[in-house]
């Protein structure tokens, strides 16, 4: 009997030595793999300096959200967008609106004509139309000249940096949809503290 209860002791405490051994390499890696990715992406973007994220959403988000996973051409297009709000000396909150405008008009997509489905001669990441005094096709496919192009019409609006989003880019845009803007809202907001200062 003494025999048996030690090598039951002996193999309770073999078990519990293999289970260490297995169990805790794999422990101790998981949790530094949870250490690494616990860091919150949007905070760390968010708090770059330049970016006034009380600026991107002033009146909060009207409205159910949209949301869409962009591939490498509109992760492209954001950054366009981006530029040449800055380049036009504009504000973030005017890129908030643009890209907005561009995820309803054409989910971020550099559209050319569409053919039967096309609206009119709508063409590009806004959907504007040369016969409408937007540009050559040409000059509205281009991604810089279509950004130019809207926020110089968005700088005419006057106030357009105290109206909801909507409001502003309906302005713009004289859409038939003009409250579908709004729905895109957190996440032209999310891209661009994202990508602001990259």
């Amino acid at each position: 009997m003494n025999t048996i209860l030690r090598k039951s002791v002996l193999g309770i405490a073999g078990l519990a030595f293999a289970g260490g051994v297995v169990g805790g390499p794999i422990a101790a890696h998981t949790n530094e793999h949870h250490a690494v990715d616990a860091r919150p992406v949007a905070v760390l973007q968010a708090d770059k300096p330049g970016v006034d994220t009380a600026k991107l959403i002033p009146h909060g988000t009207q409205g159910a959200q949209s949301r869409i996973e962009l591939n490498d051409e509109q992760t492209a297009n954001v950054k366009a967008i981006i530029a040449a709000t800055k380049k036009s000396g504009m504000d973030e909150r005017a890129a908030v609106i643009a890209i907005a405008t561009s995820l309803q008009e054409s989910k971020l997509e550099n559209l050319g004509h569409l053919g039967d489905a096309n609206d009119h001669d709508s063409l590009g990441l806004f959907q504007q139309r040369p016969s409408s005094g937007w540009g050559t096709p040409e000059q509205i496919t281009d991604p810089e000249y279509s950004t130019m192009a809207f926020l110089k019409g968005l700088k005419q609006v006057d106030g357009w940096q105290d109206m909801p989003l909507t409001e502003a880019a309906q302005t713009v845009q004289v859409s038939a949809y003009p409250d579908a803007y709004a729905q895109w809202e957190q996440q032209a907001a999310d891209l661009v503290a994202q990508y602001w200062n990259s």
